[in-house]
């Protein structure tokens, strides 16, 4: 079966969001951990969490994806920013164990100027005092598109991250399709390839996820446009290839594209379509 959903506001709950997914033939989804582009969590409604918990089940929901703030900077240059980051990744963290088995996305981070070694650095220090060997969360590191100091945008800066860390084991990876093409990892002639070098620098048993998105931009532009599948520089075709390949087929697949729940309905019937067994 294809795992497959979309980005779903958390603003209803998180039982809502499980009815939303089912709504819409989707069997995961995504939703921030907090205002995207704020501070605050919403207190945790347990009895909520738990009766997400119990539709998953029911549902047999492949894995879901917590997403953090775009605000978080594990890399920044200013100590408090760095402090704001950990904590907020910290009280996420502690809210995601009622989700027990799931995945908590963060995009690495910008080193902001102070360089790629530094960013590393940084980044393996912050989760370094995030993470502990008891959680039932996965943590995923993002791919990015590489714009202007974004940390992650490479194989081997995901690696270095991860060679630094105390306990790398609760930590994983997920892809972007957009980001990976803005990068320029090409996805549309050579997937294998890409995911060759994957396997060789970081180890394909560490993806654990995957955006699939289009891109309004052209390869390797370092740019972060996501489109509607098949309206976009990837296409229909490069994307069917993606989710049917025998390295990817089995992961969780979130759609980011710029969608209301109906244009992601009928996203996932495409793709639901194009799967093969």
């Amino acid at each position: 079966m294809l795992n497959i959903g979309c980005h779903l506001s958390s603003s209803k709950g998180y039982e809502h969001m499980g009815k939303e997914a089912v709504g819409i033939n989707a069997n995961t989804f995504q939703y921030f951990s907090r205002n995207p582009r704020g501070s605050k969590a919403k207190a945790m409604d347990i009895p909520d969490a738990q009766a997400l918990v119990k539709l998953m089940k029911e549902r047999s929901f492949a894995p879901l994806v917590a997403h953090a703030p775009y605000t978080l900077n594990a890399c920044a240059s200013d100590q408090g920013l760095r402090e704001f980051a950990r904590n907020a990744m910290k009280e996420d963290m502690a809210n995601m164990e009622y989700l027990p088995g799931n995945y908590y996305n963060i995009h690495p981070g910008s080193h902001v100027g102070q360089g790629p070694e530094k960013g590393v650095e940084l980044i393996a220090d912050t989760l370094n005092q995030v993470l502990n060997p008891s959680q039932a969360t996965i943590l995923l590191l993002e791919t990015m598109s590489g714009k202007g100091s974004e940390m992650g945008s490479t194989f081997e800066e995901l690696r270095a991250i991860i060679d630094r860390l105390e306990v790398p084991e609760k930590v994983g990876v997920c892809m972007d399709s957009c980001h990976l093409y803005s990068a320029g990892y090409d996805i549309v002639n050579d997937l294998d390839g890409v995911l060759d070098k994957f396997d060789k620098i970081v180890g394909l048993e560490r993806l654990k996820a995957m955006h699939l998105n289009d891109s309004m931009m052209p390869f390797d532009s370092r740019k972060d446009r996501h489109e509607i599948i098949g309206k976009g520089t990837i296409g229909l075709a490069a994307i069917e290839n993606i989710i049917n390949n025998p390295r990817l087929k089995h992961l969780p697949f979130i759609l980011e594209t710029p969608n209301e729940l109906p244009g992601y309905a009928e996203e996932i019937k495409i793709l639901r379509e194009a799967y093969g067994s």
